[in-house]
C-alpha cells in the first residue's frame, strides 16, 4: 500500500488538514469495515454458530497473536486493554505499595504516566521522583541517582511533548541494575517506527491502537514479562485471567493474561488487527522516510519557533506560539487540526505517512 493510497482511503482526510495522529489517528475504511464484519458475525452469526463465547475467545487469541508480533513478544505475554491509560493503571494496582515506596518518572510523561502515583502519594505515602527530559535529554548520573531504591521507573519511550525518542533500553538497563522495575508508556511509538519490546527489557510496557496504528479507540495492549507477571495481583479478578475458574483452585494464569477479567467487545479488537495490517502493508522504510521528509519541510517553515529537534526522531513537531490554545482553536476553524500541549506552552503538529506537502504548506501558511 503506498501512502498516497491510504490517504485516499481515510475518509477524515476528504475536507481536513489532519495533523493531530499523536492525539488520535483517523482510520481508514478498511479498518472500520473490519470492525463492522465483526459486530455483524459476533451478532449474526456466531450465536448459532460457534458461540458467541467462543467467538469472543478466538477473536481476542488472534488479536494477542497479531499485536505480539508486531512489538517482538509472546502472545501469552500480551493482555488486551482498552487504552495505555487503563495498562498502566492495571499494573500500578496490581504492585505492593508500602510508605515510602520510590517511583521515578520524567517531567515529560503524559497524564497516564503521572495520576497513578500522583494518587498511591496520596493514599500509600509512596515517593515520586521526577527527573528531566526535555528534548529527549537524560542525564545518566541523575537517571542513575534517582532510580537507586526505587521500586517502579517509568518513561515514554517516545515523548508526547516534543516527539524525541528516549535512549528507552539504555534508561532500562540502568533503573533495573538499580533493583527497579521499569513500565514504559509506549503509545507514541508503535505504528511511527518499528518497535521490539523483548529488546527493550522492560518489565512491562503499555501502548494502545488509536493513534498511529489507526484502529478504533479501546483498543489498548499491555505487555508484562512473565517473571513480574507473576509478582503482580490484578485489582480484578474473572474468568479470563484465570486457569480454569471451574476448579477449586482456579489459580491465576502465569502471565500478562491475569489482567484480563471478563467478556469484552471483541469488534474493536479487530479494527485494531486490521490497523496493524494496514501499517504494516506501507512499511515502516516508507512510513520514516516520507515522516522525516515532511517533518523536515515543516521544521524549515517553522524557523525559530521550533522547540522539537531540528533533526529527525519522529512525526511529532512542536513550536512556540503566542497563545497556544487560541492558535490551535483558530487553526482548527480553519480546518487544520493540530493541538495545545499544556504542559511546555507549545502547539503539536503531528504528522503520519497519510500526510503530504500540501498539509505541512498548509499549516506554515495559516501560522
Amino acid at each position: 500500500m503506498t501512502p498516497e493510497e491510504l490517504r485516499a482511503a481515510v475518509p477524515a482526510l476528504d475536507d481536513a488538514v489532519y495533523l493531530n495522529t499523536g492525539a488520535g489517528g483517523p482510520s481508514p475504511g478498511r479498518v472500520v469495515e473490519a470492525t463492522e464484519r465483526a459486530l455483524e458475525y459476533h451478532e449474526y452469526e456466531a450465536p448459532a454458530g460457534a458461540g458467541t463465547y467462543q467467538a469472543l475467545f478466538e477473536s481476542l487469541d488472534e488479536t494477542r497473536d497479531v499485536v505480539a508480533g508486531h512489538v517482538g513478544v509472546a502472545p501469552e505475554s500480551v493482555a488486551l486493554t482498552q487504552s495505555t491509560t487503563d495498562g498502566i493503571g492495571r499494573v500500578a494496582a496490581a504492585m505492593d505499595w508500602d510508605p515510602g515506596d520510590i517511583v521515578v518518572r520524567t517531567d515529560q510523561e503524559h497524564s497516564a504516566g503521572i495520576l497513578p502515583w500522583e494518587r498511591l502519594e496520596q493514599t500509600h505515602g509512596v515517593e515520586v521522583r521526577v527527573v528531566g527530559a526535555a528534548g529527549g535529554q537524560v542525564d545518566r548520573d541523575e537517571w542513575k541517582s534517582a532510580v537507586d531504591g526505587a521500586k517502579l521507573a517509568v518513561f515514554s519511550s517516545l515523548a508526547w511533548t516534543d516527539g524525541c525518542r528516549l535512549p528507552t533500553a539504555e534508561l532500562t538497563d540502568i533503573a533495573q541494575d538499580a533493583g527497579a522495575r521499569v513500565l514504559v508508556d509506549a503509545v507514541q511509538s508503535v505504528g511511527q517506527h518499528p518497535v521490539d519490546f523483548d529488546a527493550w527489557g522492560a518489565d512491562a510496557v503499555a501502548a494502545a491502537g488509536h493513534k498511529w496504528l489507526l484502529a478504533p479507540t479501546g483498543t489498548g495492549f499491555l505487555f508484562v514479562d512473565d517473571e513480574f507477571a507473576r509478582d503482580l495481583e490484578p485489582a480484578q479478578t474473572g474468568y479470563m485471567g484465570v486457569k480454569d475458574p471451574k476448579a477449586g483452585d482456579w489459580g491465576l494464569k502465569p502471565d500478562a493474561r491475569r489482567f484480563e477479567t471478563g467478556s469484552v467487545s471483541p469488534v474493536p479488537y479487530a479494527g485494531l488487527r486490521e490497523g496493524i495490517a494496514t501499517i504494516e502493508a506501507v512499511g515502516f522504510e516508507t512510513i520514516e522516510s516520507r515522516v522525516e521528509r515532511l517533518t523536515d519541510r515543516l521544521k524549515d517553515g517553522l524557523g525559530d519557533r521550533l522547540v522539537s529537534p531540528e533533526s529527525y526522531e519522529s512525526g511529532l513537531v512542536s513550536f512556540t506560539a503566542e497563545d497556544p490554545e487560541a492558535t490551535a482553536e483558530r487553526l482548527s476553524e480553519a480546518g487544520i487540526h493540530v493541538r495545545s500541549i499544556p504542559p511546555t506552552g507549545t502547539i503539536r503538529a503531528s504528522v503520519h505517512v497519510f500526510n503530504d506537502e500540501h498539509d505541512i504548506d498548509a499549516l506554515l501558511d495559516a501560522l
